[in-house]
């Protein structure tokens, strides 16, 4: 099983996702509503990081969760931990056995909070420490770089926000995610041969706003591990206060740029970027205007509501990343210095 199996498994896992822990998500929500939480707590590292972020913005609009990102080193070297009354603490983490991690479901669960994990090891050390269990049953993921493993955490954390919600339209839209990503993955080839135009790229930087902030970072991250690209990514409003001023002819910049709230500042700084910059664009969107401006655009189906764009276009970067490894002449499977579990204190 290689990293581009993997990516091509994510239809397949997010289906059964969805009909295997709808009833377990639901039963997750009833347990948030019974308690008086007022805000998020949420802990995780690297791409659950990201998946973190995703929350950040789903929870926020459509349930009206204030969120927290945890910094989990209060909890472990400093030990020093804030104080979590009337917080739902989460932990999202791939392997569940992140010390960090744990020690923040623990401490929640030592100051009477609930406790809730999301995670591919319902066995794990951090679905001990938790009140509540999403197994996000991704399968056995072999390979260093997450794929299908932060699919499967973004689709957890949005049935959790539809069973919150309660309106069968949520089901219905997430029901549709599997067909939208296979779409996405019958460009492969488009995106390999794209891929080639990268070949001496050495830094970048990668663009996102409101609920895809995630994917800008999961994106970058992948580039990171994978290609060994300096790839940082940035909110567009933050990137126009002063980090715009390094960009000159030819300077590759990648972005996802869905239809929906934030289009329209997005396609702004996509233009000016192009027009007066001379930037090298690589794009993933469903609005024509945003691929016109692009040398290299990619496609994501058109109708895909903005809050499940991220499930669907961190695919096309997995592919592109993916593809971008071979051309440099690296090896997808064994990224350097960087093992499949961290464990980080």
């Amino acid at each position: 099983m290689t990293l581009h199996d993997e990516i091509f498994e994510q239809p397949g896992r997010l289906r059964d996702l969805l009909h295997a822990q709808r009833e377990t998500a639901v039963k997750i929500a009833a347990a948030i509503q019974q308690r008086d939480v007022r805000y998020v707590f949420l802990a995780a590292r690297g791409t659950s990081d990201n998946a973190g972020r995703y929350a950040n913005y789903l929870w926020g609009a459509h349930n009206h969760l204030p969120l927290a990102l945890a910094t989990p080193s209060l909890f472990t070297y400093y030990a020093e931990p804030p104080n979590l009354e009337g917080a739902l603490v989460v932990g999202v983490s791939q392997s569940g056995k992140s010390p960090d991690i744990v020690s923040v479901l623990a401490e929640g669960q030592k100051q009477g909070c609930l406790t809730l994990a999301v995670t591919n090891a319902p066995d794990s050390p951090l679905a001990q420490s938790a009140d509540l269990v999403l197994d996000i049953q991704a399968g056995a993921e072999k390979a260093v770089a997450a794929t299908k493993t932060y699919t499967a955490e973004l689709m957890g954390l949005a049935m959790i926000s539809a069973a919150l919600r309660a309106e069968e339209q949520d089901w219905r839209d997430l029901e549709k995610v599997p067909a939208w990503i296979e779409e996405i993955l019958g460009q492969d080839a488009a995106i390999a041969r794209m891929a080639e135009r990268f070949r001496y790229m050495n830094q970048c930087v990668v663009l996102g706003r409101g609920y895809n902030y995630s994917t800008a970072f999961e994106w970058a991250l992948k580039m990171k591990e994978l290609t060994y690209v300096v790839a940082e990514p940035y909110s567009s409003a933050d990137f126009q206060h002063g980090p715009i001023a390094m960009v000159e002819g030819g300077f590759p910049v990648m972005a996802m740029v869905a239809q929906g709230k934030v289009f329209d500042s997005m396609l702004e700084m996509l233009t000016r970027l192009r027009e007066k910059h001379a930037a090298e664009l690589v794009v993933i969107s469903d609005d024509s205007r945003a691929l016109a401006l692009a040398q290299s655009p990619i496609k994501l189906p058109v109708g895909i509501p903005e809050w499940l764009t991220p499930m669907v276009g961190i695919v096309a970067a997995q592919l592109f990343a993916c593809h971008l490894t071979v051309v440099k002449g690296y090896d997808t499977e064994k990224p350097r210095s960087i093992t499949k579990v961290t464990e980080t204190h």
